[in-house]
């Protein structure tokens, strides 16, 4: 069993990308990291991979499992909201349902994320909640109607945190990624495109690990990456 004196990170959303990829930021740093998605499979191939790491399946729009995961592992010091729900396609044609799920995933669970963990850190006087976003959340799109409009409140609620616990000694960031994340799908997805094109989960959980980690006297909210090449 891994020492409970690691601090412990809390990270949603683990896939095998950017997840993947900020566990394994943090549990290299020293960290215990508890990974949350919904494939119970992949968290535990994950957690047999990487060193340090709590594979912990729990559905984040249901807030009473991730009620019973937090009682489970203990209060996290860093909890990186990762998890994405998505649609593509014009207000025409999307359902409600559809961006009421992605409403339930992007924005809600970040709330219940916020009520369940930051009171520890309130109490300790030291924490982070990081929040992985992109462009959807500045503008937006006639395609991205099923998807923008979770973004950009999630945005928000996150700024309505970070005003709210930044005094209390809680950091609170959003991370906008305006890029391509490199993983398989995309690469089938863009055959032609240039290595340079893509941003690596490595580069991006990077990132999340650096804002985690601001100085007092220096912290970020609103942060963005990009490939060199990307227009915007």
């Amino acid at each position: 069993m891994e020492s409970t004196a690691k601090p412990l990170a809390l990270v949603t959303g683990v896939g095998p990308g950017t997840g993947a990829a900020v566990a394994r930021r943090f549990a290299k740093a020293g960290y215990r990291v508890a990974m949350l998605a919904r494939d119970t499979e992949r968290l535990k191939a994950l957690e047999a991979e990487i060193p340090c790491t709590i594979a912990a399946p729990c559905d984040v729009t249901d807030a009473t499992a991730l009620e019973n995961v937090i009682a489970r592992i203990g209060a996290p010091k860093i909890v990186v909201h990762n998890a994405v729900g998505g649609a593509f396609d014009d207000f025409m044609n999307i359902d409600a349902a559809t961006l009421q799920r992605n409403f339930d995933i992007n924005t809600m669970a970040l709330l219940h994320l916020a009520k369940l963990t930051t009171p520890a850190m309130i109490e300790a006087g030291e924490g982070a909640l990081i929040v992985t976003g992109n462009t959807s959340a500045l503008r937006g799109r006639a395609p991205f109607a099923g998807f923008a409009p979770t973004k950009a409140a999630q945005r928000i609620l996150a700024e309505s945190l970070a005003r709210d616990l930044g005094p209390k000694g809680v950091h609170v960031a959003y991370l906008v990624i305006d890029a391509v994340i490199d993983v398989p799908w995309q690469r089938e997805r863009l055959p032609n495109a240039d290595h340079d094109f893509f941003i690596s989960p490595a580069s991006i959980a990077d990132e999340v690990f650096h804002l985690a980690h601001q100085p007092r006297d220096a912290w970020s909210f609103l942060a963005e990456v990009r490939p060199f090449h990307e227009p915007w």
